[in-house]
């Protein structure tokens, strides 16, 4: 049996090409008869890594995948084709600036564990090349080493555009390679030259604005999400036989142009804005440019938009001997390293507090993307209070008169830098980013922010009580929990390693209960949302509005019936209320089928909760409390 086959016998046991939802749910518990049922073909499967396990009934077998699911559906998804996603439309609501500030944090947080380990090294090197120079009079920016190693701690940043383009493929759900080479486009050496060039650049005869998008962040962003849109759109009006080869290159020959015209200027005029009002707050007061550049310089380096003033330190060392664009930019780098730290000191993520630990080491250095990514702007309100905090140490450094006598990274081995100024200028070059550090991180650490939870439940057990942690080994009791489901049937409590359908009865599906019905009828346990509902309406799926995901398998092997004995009064989609009627069922007429009617009550996300337990009860009512939930260490 070939590939395209099997995915058609797993089609026809799930009811079609009716929607994403009802293959996820179904694909951790796949059903095929395969035409050779030999013993040696089922220990092939077994073998099979990633299969937990191969169970054989009623003439089929089922191959329980369990984590390893959501591979198999990316692997099938080809074969099949295209599938209808069902649309939630009680989706959270949330402003546009706050699902901005998500897809931003989205795309970054993949690249998380590479900025901070670039950042770091870059920091390493600065360390180096200081001491080199310093003490033993070297200069080991010219060694072979020193070359590569810098080029590790660049390569990040120069590629930018490459890395969070595939980040941000994941997020728009958009073919990752194509993403990336539209990412090396805006890298590849010789776009780069032209950019940077004296000529002016045409394409397709139309001139374009030059610049070079080398390390840039929003222009790539944007092309990336347009890109989702006009891929979608060419999948539907390009013929099946076609889509392999002309998608990608039709998507390419609609996105290079518009990248380079349209969203790569983006990010240069937000630049020249930024740069026109710098010289505008210069001429009004220098407080105000320095609580200006102290709180918006690590926003502007968010967006690349930095480099576009960068030009006017380097112009003011050259024609005065001095800069104060840089001092200034000191403030918002020691802000970012001082959030980072309340991160570290507030958070009881551990991953999280490990990358808010490099990161403030790496931004007292000058190198603050891995404390805005991985740490601040994720987090929102610690980048909140580094932008207070910066202007806060920028507006004092402006009042007095701080400047510095060279072009410098921002950071404490350039400090000597700032000296020359004069005692009021350097003590205020000090006190300011003293303010900007100590102000951000007490901030963060009183006011706080939403820590991201432990993602393994196991972590968050270790913080429970000894008590809990008892009543969980031997499974969680009503007085122990924290969120409680009722009934979906009436009828008597069966422990589920008692059901005979060995897939239920291992938990490989997950944590639950079964029930032997004394009426025939599956009612809603809470409002929640019809998620899968199998064309023989054996089955059920049932996504909680508190969040549990919820199988119901009504009878084993029943879905032998094909839809006898059953009536469905709901649809996949639909919104129940708590009681609603969903499936009716004749009892009398499948018992007389020779079915065995136990109901298994399945939390196919299990692993989502700390533990999960069971009534006690032996006769359950609709209105009974059958499953309890720990959902967060009790305090």
């Amino acid at each position: 049996m070939d590939n395209h086959d099997v995915a058609k016998r797993i089609l026809e046991e799930v009811g079609g090409k009716e929607n994403v939802s009802s293959l996820t749910h179904c694909f951790t518990r796949l059903r095929f008869v395969l035409k050779d049922k030999s013993k040696a073909n089922k220990e092939v499967i077994s073998n099979t890594e990633g299969v937990i396990q191969v169970v054989e009934a009623s003439g089929q077998f089922q191959v329980v995948l369990g984590n390893k699911v959501e591979k198999v559906y990316d692997e099938m998804i080809p074969m099949v084709g295209e599938l209808q996603e069902t649309s939630n439309e009680e989706d959270e609501k949330v402003g546009i600036g706050t699902k901005i500030l998500n897809t931003v944090a989205a795309i970054f947080t993949p690249t998380v564990p590479a900025i901070a380990a670039s950042g770091m090294l870059k920091g390493i090197l600065a360390v180096a090349a200081l001491i080199g120079l310093n003490m033993y009079q070297v200069d080991i920016k010219e060694f072979n080493t020193y070359i590569i190693l810098n080029a590790a701690s660049d390569a990040l940043f120069y590629f930018m555009p490459i890395i969070l383009a595939r980040s941000a493929a994941k997020v728009f759900k958009t073919n990752d390679y194509i993403a990336m080479i539209l990412g090396a486009t805006l890298c590849y050496p010789a776009v780069v030259d032209l950019m940077t060039g004296e000529n002016p650049v045409t394409l397709f005869g139309v001139g374009i604005t030059q610049a070079n998008y080398v390390s840039s962040v929003v222009p790539i962003i944007i092309a990336i999400f347009v890109l989702a849109y006009v891929e979608r759109f060419v999948k539907k009006i390009m013929p099946e036989v076609l889509k392999i080869i002309m998608v990608p290159t039709v998507s390419l020959l609609v996105m290079v142009p518009a990248t380079l015209m349209v969203f790569g200027p983006i990010g240069i005029y937000f630049g020249n804005i930024v740069n026109w009002a710098y010289y505008y707050i210069m001429g009004l007061s220098p407080i105000l440019l320095g609580a200006f550049i102290g709180g918006i310089w690590c926003v502007l380096v968010i967006f690349g938009a930095h480099r576009a003033i960068i030009p006017i330190g380097i112009n003011d060392v050259a024609k005065t001997g001095r800069q104060n664009l840089l001092a200034f930019a000191g403030a918002a780098n020691f802000s970012q390293a001082g959030a980072a730290l309340g991160v570290f000191l507030k958070t009881k993520n551990k991953n999280l507090k490990t990358v808010a630990a490099s990161a403030t080491v790496t931004a007292l250095f000058g190198i603050t993307e891995p404390a805005i990514y991985g740490a601040n702007l994720r987090l929102k309100k610690p980048m909140i209070y580094a932008v207070i905090s910066g202007a806060l140490g920028g507006a004092l450094m402006g009042w007095g008169g701080s400047y510095g006598n060279a072009f410098a990274n921002q950071g404490v081995l350039t400090i000597p830098v700032y000296a020359e100024a004069g005692t009021k200028a350097f003590v205020c070059y000090l006190l300011g980013c003293l303010i900007a550090f100590g102000g951000a991180c007490i901030m963060t650490v009183v006011l706080g922010f939403k820590d991201i939870p432990e993602e393994n439940a196991k972590k968050v057990q270790e913080t429970l009580t000894e008590a809990v942690k008892e009543a969980i080994n031997d499974d969680l009791v009503f007085e122990d929990s924290n969120l409680v489901v009722d009934s979906p049937v009436e009828g008597r409590a069966i422990s589920l390693s008692e059901v005979s359908d060995e897939v239920f009865a291992s938990g490989a599906m997950g944590k639950g209960i079964a029930i032997y019905p004394s009426k025939g009828e599956i009612v809603a346990p809470m409002d929640a949302t019809v998620s899968v509902l199998y064309p023989t309406m054996h089955a059920i799926g049932l996504t909680l509005d508190n969040g549990v995901e919820m199988l119901i398998h009504i009878g084993i092997d029943t879905v032998n019936l094909d839809g006898k004995f059953f009536e469905k009064h709901a649809n996949v989609g639909e919104r129940l209320k708590k009681g609603q009627r969903i499936v009716s069922f004749d009892m009398e007429g499948i018992e007389n089928a020779g079915y065995d009617l136990t109901t298994s009550v399945i939390i196919t996300n299990s692993n989502n909760y700390v533990a999960i337990g069971s009534t006690k009860d032996n006769h359950i009512e609709t209105s009974s409390n059958l499953l309890f939930f720990l959902t967060k260490p009790a305090v």
